[in-house]
């Protein structure tokens, strides 16, 4: 985010985002932009990629084991993508039964510290967001 500017007006200067004007963005960049909130906003890719940061290199039954409620077809679909995208990388060793490991690469790190920001935004927030959830329920019921 970039910083506030400072107006003459009384009202406290808003932080801009860090989007780009309209007239400035590039639709392929926006095309990725979405792509990868898609990808970060899935349950399960976020899941393989606090996993792998935490136990570093795994099988994917390991993998599985620790992602917990996961389908082998939803796994096999989320580290193939993630694959795909740079953020793991797949290891195959030439044994019977073939052995596969996965591991993040720089950029799926990168991503991880990425995402700490929005942790470290949960929990300075945690109880603003409590709060309105519990007036919001209160609401309902009324």
């Amino acid at each position: 985010m970039t910083a506030a500017i400072k107006t003459k007006s009384k009202k406290p200067a808003r932080p801009e985002l860090c989007v780009p004007t309209p007239r400035t963005v590039d639709p392929e960049l926006e095309s990725l932009v979405r792509e990868i909130i898609g990808r970060v906003a899935d349950k399960w890719t976020m899941l393989v990629l606090e996993a792998l940061d935490e136990h570093g290199r795994m099988r994917f039954t390991k993998l599985a084991e620790h992602i917990g409620d996961v389908s082998q077809k939803m796994l096999t679909k989320t580290v193939r993508q993630m694959e795909a995208d740079g953020l793991v990388s797949r290891t195959v060793f030439p044994v019977i039964p073939p052995r596969v490991e996965y591991e993040l690469t720089a950029l799926g790190r990168s991503l991880g510290e990425a995402f700490c920001g929005v942790w470290m935004w949960a929990e300075k927030h945690r109880g603003a967001i409590l709060k309105a959830r519990k007036n919001f329920e209160q609401r309902k019921i009324q």
